[in-house]
């Protein structure tokens, strides 16, 4: 009986030792590799909401961004620095003075705005994927705003667009979304981080 007990006190403390050693030595989780990205698009387009969802925060007290703002938005496996521009008319002019140090590209359209709205928008998301020191970049480009009725399909934007010949040889991501299906969101910025990754092993020395 003694030595039962004396066997079942050695389980207990192995048990005990075992459990302690996976909760408390396991280490500090890997550090996530964190990229720097510029989100632009016009006023209304849903930029603030939707990173303002992927961070878990309130929706509530959402205004339009004036100048920039930056939010570091958290993913599995990566961390998006991601500095966020204004759209409105007397901001866009600017866009190109905060694109320096970027790695990728956020654009964000409303793909159920008016016909002016989409022109000038299809005309701003031109200009961006053209310019010097955005043309190598991979870009996310989200077509918010899906689950209202006058959402344009994603073959309709990609179309008027002219997505296909305008973005030959770049890497880019056409993703419908809106507030009410963060999943698509997510999704959408999953493939870009995998974009980001790709390129980043690609400019590392030793990498085939």
């Amino acid at each position: 009986m003694g030595q039962c007990l004396e066997l079942s006190a050695a389980l207990c403390r192995i048990g005990v030792y075992t459990c302690f050693r996976t909760l408390c030595c396991k280490g500090p989780p890997s550090p996530r590799t964190e990229y720097d990205v510029v989100c632009v698009g016009l006023t209304g387009s849903g930029k603030s909401s939707l990173l303002t969802q992927l961070c878990c925060e309130s929706t509530d007290s959402i205004i339009p961004t004036t100048g920039f703002r930056i939010k570091a938005v958290p993913f599995k496996n990566a961390i998006l620095n991601v500095k966020e521009l204004g759209g409105a008319d007397n901001i866009r002019k600017y866009w190109s003075r905060y694109y320096q140090g970027s790695q990728g590209v956020v654009f964000v359209l409303d793909s159920a705005s008016s016909e002016e709205d989409l022109e000038t928008a299809r005309n701003e998301l031109h200009s961006a994927l053209q310019h010097p020191q955005l043309c190598t970049l991979p870009f996310l480009i989200l077509a918010n705003h899906q689950d209202k009725p006058a959402a344009r399909s994603l073959q309709e934007i990609k179309k008027y667009f002219e997505l296909e010949p305008l973005a030959r040889g770049q890497r880019w991501i056409l993703q419908p979304c809106s507030v009410e299906n963060m999943d698509a969101v997510k999704d959408g910025f999953n493939q870009f981080i995998n974009l980001l990754e790709e390129i980043d092993q690609e400019n590392t020395p030793g990498r085939l």
